[in-house]
């Protein structure tokens, strides 16, 4: 999936949003540092790419944006992005829901453990503090999603990393779900921005 180098129509709607008192410091950063848009947005551009839950989605996660333990070896890792119409319009309190496997590639199904969720706010953006999940038999690293608007069908889907050897061996893998991945002192930061028609 190649990198948008001119401006787009998206970059001129939300550009002033992400220069807005935001989210915090990293998510502007990230946003505002050479992190591209993914996919790119156009009146006319593809929406997400749906994918399965898989076995381990449970319901109610709880609201939260920091998903760390404490006790947690893993490398650092913040999720930030966009929750966005067809047409490229912020979807104000979009819930975004993430759950991934922890260090090791396992995931906690008896309580909470690296599954939370988040609103997007007024500009349709939305930020995780949580680390890379490990990669375990048969599946490539990787964070499930879901997605919904107020009131509309949910978009669910999974998030994958570039540069993943097991991407070559993990049958669900597809390159139109890879995030932007940069170094960020002890960790890492992601962005992936989700293209809807759940508004």
């Amino acid at each position: 999936m190649p990198l948008l180098t001119r401006p787009t129509r998206r970059h001129l709607l939300l550009g002033g949003a992400f220069a807005a008192a935001g989210m915090g410091v990293g998510m502007r950063s990230a946003m505002s540092q050479g992190m591209a848009p993914t996919p790119g947005c156009t009146d006319s551009d593809e929406l997400t790419v749906r994918q399965g839950p898989g076995p381990f989605y449970k319901p109610r996660s709880p609201q939260r944006n920091d998903l760390r333990e404490p006790e947690s070896g893993g490398v650092p890792f913040e999720l930030v992005g966009l929750v966005l119409t067809r047409s490229c319009r912020p979807m104000s309190r979009a819930l975004v829901d993430l759950w991934h496997a922890d260090e090791n590639g396992h995931y906690d199904n008896d309580g909470f453990r690296y599954r939370g969720h988040v609103f997007a706010d007024a500009a349709g953006r939305f930020r995780f503090k949580t680390i890379m999940p490990a990669v375990y038999p048969g599946r490539t690293r990787h964070f499930h999603v879901k997605v919904q608007a107020p009131n509309r069908p949910v978009l669910t889907t999974q998030l994958y990393f570039p540069g993943e050897a097991a991407n070559a061996r993990d049958f669900l893998f597809d390159r139109r779900l890879l995030m932007r991945v940069t170094s960020a002192g002890d960790g890492r930061t992601g962005r992936f921005d989700f293209i809807t028609d759940l508004g």
